[in-house]
């Protein structure tokens, strides 16, 4: 099946036009490519281009491709098709074509994409593009798409939006870890005595210190599960804030010998609720590819 994706864009043709149009801009934001560059033509050729995209220590694949022609019509869409290939043997896709559209709407340009492409590699090919890399590559299609709706509606650079993306997502995975880990090897697999003599000093009788130690930690099970399930809601952020200020004062009450060690609470604590702090400044107007139709209008 073609990858299809759709997003209204608040803003002007031209804007959107010459920012999906001109290889520099188009590169900026879509995460398909990290480099276009546009080949010499003579009056009246299709435009050729070279692209590559990085994809880690230092590997890049190349490919080249042309425009196959730009229609407008007398409502005001406009339509860029083109066709695109690779003789990178690290190329999974080995031809393809499409097209863009740009629709104009109320306010705005409802702008979507339709492709497909035939891999190499044969049967394994066809399986891992199934498998992996068709969902893989309409998910970057439809997260670039808005990442093009924040710079056009919000003035947002795609860097920007980039790396704010990328500060989010370390921020909830390493809280998420950090739950997860406190939450397992010391209470649930090992009983840390550490963990055992603190709940023993807020008075809770010895018979019930082991079930407790286990409560906490499936308590903290799940809140890192509340981390990933709930990707982007603020409010496990702001939980975890609460806990580390609640935990710091509790061991500050009847544990404060801990605040001496080496590897104590208040500096856990603290650095978990900075963390989760820079988690909480970062989560306005991220790029998301659920904001972006996936399938075409029926009819």
């Amino acid at each position: 099946m073609s990858i299809y994706v759709e997003v209204f864009i608040f803003g002007s043709m031209e804007d959107l036009w010459a920012k999906t149009q001109e290889p520099q801009m188009h590169q900026r934001w879509d995460l398909r490519f990290s480099q276009i560059e546009y080949l010499p033509r003579q009056a009246g050729e299709p435009q050729k281009f070279l692209y590559s995209t990085r994809i880690g220590a230092g590997l890049r694949i190349e490919g080249e491709g042309e425009s196959t022609g730009e229609r407008d019509d007398l409502s005001g869409r406009r339509t860029s098709a083109l066709k695109f290939w690779s003789k990178d043997p690290k190329s999974l896709i080995e031809f393809g074509s499409g097209y863009w559209q740009y629709v104009p709407g109320d306010g705005g340009i409802r702008f979507l994409t339709s492709y497909d492409y035939r891999t190499r590699f044969g049967g394994l090919g066809r399986i891992a593009d199934q498998l992996a890399f068709r969902p893989l590559i309409g998910w970057a299609t439809a997260w670039s798409f808005d990442r093009l709706r924040l710079w056009m509606e919000r003035g947002i650079p795609p860097e920007v939006s980039r790396n704010r993306a990328l500060v989010y997502t370390l921020t909830r995975l390493t809280l998420a870890f950090i739950w997860f880990y406190h939450g397992i090897v010391p209470k649930l697999l090992y009983r840390s005595a550490d963990e055992l003599r603190m709940l023993r000093d807020t008075g809770v009788p010895e018979s019930y210190v082991v079930n407790g130690t286990l409560a906490f930690g499936w308590l903290e099970v799940g809140i890192a599960l509340t981390l990933l399930i709930f990707w982007r809601a603020r409010w496990p952020l702001w939980m975890t804030i609460a806990a580390m200020g609640a935990a710091t004062i509790g061991v500050g009450i009847y544990s404060p010998d801990y605040f001496y060690n080496a590897f104590n609470p208040l500096t856990l604590n603290l650095a978990v609720a900075a963390l989760a702090g820079c988690g909480l400044l970062v989560a306005e107007d991220l790029p998301s590819a659920r904001k972006c139709r996936r399938k075409p209008p029926e009819g």
